[in-house]
């Protein structure tokens, strides 16, 4: 292995031959890429808020898609058939979940999904119950449809962001017709428990509510952690629920475009079939490609990235203590996104301006997250270790009086 010194001053790491790092590219690479992580923000500035990863493509998703440009196999998505037969084996593997591929239905993306669902099964002005810090989009998602907002935030850091199950109950039992549940949770990165969600379940079916389980980031479960699908926990989560699924996120794949419904039992199953006939050709054909080629071989280039990950949340805990001691986090289980509480940094409800303005480190704002986020920013650590480091000293340079503690 191999480094330099860039004119920003973080040092680039170049693998070796013939190995693969997931989290190598170097910074002047990176700054050539289109998406909307590296063109957002000002040349100048470090950009870890947008929830893409800075990594290699999967070697079987490279070859894939590599494969379909040369026969210039640049269509409409086609048969997904064998894309749900492939997330069904992955499923089996992954969790020991026997996915019907015959109570599936493929979107562009999670979000269409979700919006769709919702649109088949609820009525306007029907309570949807979300629970913030969450998920910024979830509010749109909602409104879009016509649906009424219910809030019930998750307990605190001080209890480790669990759902507030007494919450959801009493907005249940007042009326709420749907709880849209973040699972793994963005952005605390909490993996709800299985007990959790059983009582949810419950709740839901006395009330004669459905739960939309967006698990988009269940993939990238990190060691040590481990993930239950809401669909596999009872057969009353089953008969209540729907799950959404992508390989977008844990390979790098958002701009490809291609998710999945899960229906739990045969009502549900119906309600997909009566979904826009136009959702299916909303998705990509190369993301079908990619998101085949990523359940099928994707999962020792998935464990290697985990553990590139795991070492940056280790690095990211230790400079935290070292550069900025009033920070405090809880570790997330899945995913790479860091959900930093900065209020006793004195820089306000929205931490992330006067970050990007005086250290030039992009994060997502806190309150974006709804009001429990105000003091709190969002980073993703699915960088290299030199983009890490450089971004907490920025960050700790850019906060008065951060070093007397």
């Amino acid at each position: 292995m191999t480094t330099a010194a860039s004119s920003t001053g973080i040092t680039t790491v170049t693998s070796e031959p013939g190995r693969s790092f997931p989290l190598d590219v170097p910074l002047a690479q990176l700054r050539r890429r289109r998406s909307a992580k590296w063109t957002t923000f000002d040349a100048d500035v470090l950009p870890l808020p947008v929830a893409e990863m800075d990594v290699r493509l999967a070697p079987p998703i490279a070859a894939a898609l590599a494969a379909a440009l040369q026969d210039s196999d640049t269509g409409y998505a086609g048969d997904p058939a064998r894309l749900f037969e492939t997330y069904a084996a992955f499923a089996v593997r992954r969790w020991g979940w026997q996915v019907s591929p015959q109570r599936m239905a493929m979107s562009a993306d999670v979000a269409q999904g979700v919006v769709e669902v919702m649109r088949a099964t609820l009525a306007p002005g029907d309570g949807v119950i979300i629970c913030p810090p969450v998920y910024p989009p979830f509010f749109e998602w909602l409104t879009d449809v016509g649906v009424r907002v219910v809030e019930v935030p998750l307990l605190g850091p001080d209890q480790d962001w669990r759902l507030d199950l007494g919450g959801i109950e009493t907005a249940l039992r007042a009326g709420a017709r749907a709880v849209l549940l973040c699972h793994p949770h963005n952005p605390t990165g909490r993996i709800h428990e299985p007990h959790e969600l059983r009582r949810l379940a419950d709740m839901a079916a006395d009330a004669g509510a459905i739960v939309l389980s967006d698990e988009i980031h269940s993939p990238l479960t990190m060691p040590g952690s481990s993930f239950t699908p809401y669909l596999t926990v009872s057969d009353t989560a089953r008969a209540t629920g729907f799950a959404f699924v992508s390989a977008s996120k844990a390979w790098n794949l958002a701009g490809l475009k291609c998710a999945q419904i899960i229906a739990g039992g045969d009502e549900h199953t119906a309600v997909l079939r009566r979904l826009p006939t136009e959702l299916r050709y909303g998705a990509g054909h190369l993301g079908l490609l990619a998101a085949e080629a990523a359940y099928a071989q994707g999962e020792a280039w998935l464990a290697q990235l985990a553990g590139a990950l795991q070492r940056n949340l280790d690095l990211l805990g230790s400079l935290l203590v070292e550069a900025l001691p009033q920070v405090r986090w809880m570790r997330p289980e899945a995913g790479f996104l860091a959900w930093l509480d900065m209020r006793n940094l004195g820089l306000g409800a929205d931490p992330s301006v006067a970050i990007l303005q005086h250290g030039r480190v992009a994060l997502v704002p806190g309150p974006s997250f709804g009001r429990a986020g105000a003091g709190f920013a969002r980073l993703n650590v699915g960088c290299s270790p030199e983009l890490l480091r450089a971004a907490v000293a920025r960050i700790a340079a850019a906060v008065p009086g951060v070093a007397a503690g």
